[in-house]
């Protein structure tokens, strides 16, 4: 697959070094903490912890909204890596219309 490949250990420790600077808000982490829970679904829970914890900084129209752009975002990860479509690569007017 061409473009770019992203090691999602590498990932994972960038996260929690951005997490740890001082100028992410909370606002941020919370959105962070949650999208990372959403989209690891199969591997665990959303924990209640983190549920109240989000709902400190969103209110349930902004946390929903939220919950589908992390959703929206999954969905078309999941259909781009296995027809090897790399995130970054389309151009418009390159496709032929059928």
């Amino acid at each position: 697959m061409d473009g770019v490949r992203i090691d999602p250990d590498a990932l994972a420790a960038d996260l929690a070094e951005l997490v740890q600077i001082p100028s992410v808000t909370g606002q941020e982490r919370a959105a962070l903490a949650w999208a990372e829970s959403v989209t690891r679904l199969p591997d665990n829970d959303v924990s209640d912890e983190l549920y109240a914890a989000t709902q400190r900084h969103f209110s349930d129209k902004e946390l929903t909204d939220l919950t589908f752009a992390v959703i929206t975002i999954n969905a078309w990860n999941r259909l781009a890596v296995p027809f090897r479509n790399p995130a970054g690569t389309y151009q418009p007017g390159k496709h032929q219309t059928v």
